[in-house]
């Protein structure tokens, strides 16, 4: 599988989505309504506002489609624009400032960032997408108190990328730290499994339910080799690659944990809707 940690950590998105606008990555685009949906229900439900947390947040691509009147396909045009190539990242961040100021919708939930890349966290701090960013590995590390007193009243934890690189060892703190009734929504890659956590947060009282109906489609493949990988694994995996893998993508599935009680009351199939369109045509 084709490794993009140069990516992820730079002092602006703009490489970010030059290179992965080529292959299409669109997972945040498939989010997008779904968060939005999850953070009504639960400021609905419990009538106040809905504190999220993004694991492996990055540059705070999920925040800055959940709180703004963008699309994924806006911002890509927005990063790989001449206007942007031309400027320092510090009149990039200006830029954005006013960019995101000016599409910023009312209803805007806080989020909260965490993430091992410490310059994309503060690129997102800078250009307020996030109101907090932790450079944590919970996957190393405990918690810093910071953290924990950051995340207590989290309402909704989401996930679009990295859930490969996750275990039980993050999740279980983090829930520690949290006093509120929290929901998780993780976006997994068909690739791997989701078990070994899913297991876990029933120590915290979550029944984990995935979307099984429907699949989103991730990027483009890199290569034909990259295809034969991801369709062995997803056969190993007890799923069929057939019409998705097969078709020269990555997908995810939804995977939406929380209190069982929950799951009565508001059903996963009334907070979903069908894979939508990727956010863009790249130029092949």
């Amino acid at each position: 599988m084709t490794l993009f940690d140069d990516l992820y950590d730079q002092p602006d998105p703009r490489t970010y989505f030059r290179v992965l606008g080529t292959l299409e990555y669109q997972t945040p685009h498939h989010a997008q309504g779904v968060f939005r949906r999850l953070v009504d229900n639960r400021t609905a439900q419990l009538s106040g506002p809905t504190r999220v947390l993004d694991l492996c947040c990055s540059y705070g691509i999920n925040a800055a489609l959940l709180n703004h009147d963008l699309t994924l396909g806006d911002l890509y045009a927005h990063y790989t624009s001449p206007q942007a190539n031309a400027l320092s990242t510090a009149e990039l961040i200006e830029r954005d400032r006013a960019y995101y100021a000016a599409h910023r919708r009312r209803d805007a939930a806080p989020v909260i960032g965490l993430d091992v890349a410490a310059h994309a966290l503060d690129y997102a701090v800078a250009v307020g997408l996030l109101e907090q960013a932790f450079a944590e590995n919970l996957e190393t590390d405990a918690p810093s108190p910071a953290l924990r007193r950051a995340v207590r009243h989290t309402r909704l934890i989401t996930l679009t990328g990295g859930a490969s690189f996750l275990s039980p060892r993050t999740f279980q703190p983090l829930l520690d730290a949290i006093d509120d009734p929290v929901w998780i929504a993780a976006f997994v890659l068909r690739t791997g499994s989701y078990q070994s956590i899913a297991s876990s947060l029933e120590s915290h009282g979550l029944v984990t339910e995935k979307a099984a109906d429907h699949s989103f489609a991730q990027r483009r493949f890199t290569s034909a080799q990259e295809q034969q990988y991801a369709v062995e694994a997803v056969a190993a995996a007890g799923e069929d690659p057939r019409g998705r893998e097969t078709e020269g993508y990555f997908h995810t599935t939804l995977y939406l944990s929380r209190p069982p009680e929950d799951t009565a009351a508001f059903p996963l199939t009334t907070l979903m809707q069908p894979p939508s369109p990727p956010p863009h045509r790249s130029q092949r």
